[in-house]
C-alpha cells in the first residue's frame, strides 16, 4: 500500500467518526415511572419543614410548596393543594355552636359550592379548637376555566385574644389524612 493511499484512507476514517458514522453505541433511554399518588395525595415520605410566623405561630408545611404571604397569614400550595394560615382577633374560645352560627355562613359566601359535612369540637396540641370539614369546588381555572371539587379541613384555635384558622384542602378523594394531622397538630402558639 502506498503512502498516499493509507493517508487517504485515515483521513476517510477520520472524516467518518467526527461526522457520527462510527458514533458509538448509546443505551436506550428508559421512560421514568409514572407517578403512584393520585392528584392532591401527600406522598408518605414527604419531608416537612417548620414555617416560623410572624404573626406568633409555627406550623409544620411540606417541603418545596410554594408560598406566599397574604393578608394576616401565609399560603402554601402546590397544584390543587393548599394549606392557609391566617390570625385574627377574636373575644373568646370558638365551640362548635359559634362556628355554625359564624364561621359557616362567611364560608359559604366566600368560597365556590360548599357543603359542610362535620362540625366538632376538637383538640389539637396547640390546644381546644373547633373543626370544620367540608367540600367544595375550585376557583376556576385561568387558562380553561375547568374546577375540581376540593375537600377541606378547617381548624380554628383561641389563644388571650387571638384565633388562628387553619384551612387545609386538596382534590376530593386525595389521601392525606396522616398528613393533615401532622399539619395541624404541628400549630404552636409562641
Amino acid at each position: 500500500m502506498t503512502v498516499r493511499y493509507r493517508i487517504s484512507a485515515a483521513l476517510a476514517v477520520l472524516l467518518m467518526v467526527s461526522s457520527g458514522a462510527f458514533a458509538p453505541a448509546v443505551a436506550q433511554e428508559k421512560l421514568v415511572a409514572p407517578e403512584t399518588n393520585p392528584p392532591g395525595d401527600i406522598p408518605d415520605n414527604q419531608v416537612f419543614v417548620t414555617y416560623n410566623s410572624p404573626d406568633g405561630f409555627d406550623l409544620k408545611v411540606p417541603e418545596g410548596w410554594s408560598r406566599s404571604a397574604i393578608d394576616h397569614g401565609v399560603r402554601f400550595f402546590d397544584k390543587y393543594d393548599e394549606i392557609v394560615a391566617t390570625v385574627g382577633i377574636a373575644n373568646a374560645a370558638p365551640t362548635a355552636s359559634s362556628a355554625r352560627a359564624h364561621e359557616i355562613p362567611d364560608l359559604k359566601t366566600a368560597e365556590h359550592a360548599v357543603k359542610v359535612t362535620a362540625v366538632k369540637d376538637v383538640r389539637l396540641a396547640a390546644g381546644a379548637g373547633v373543626r370544620i370539614s367540608y367540600v367544595s369546588s375550585s376557583a376556576p381555572n385561568s387558562v380553561t376555566s375547568k374546577q375540581i371539587r376540593l375537600e377541606h379541613e378547617r381548624f380554628i384555635l383561641f389563644k388571650n385574644g387571638k384565633a388562628v384558622t387553619l384551612d387545609l384542602a386538596a382534590p376530593a378523594g386525595a389521601d392525606n389524612v396522616d398528613q393533615w394531622q401532622l399539619i395541624s397538630n404541628s400549630l404552636q402558639w409562641r
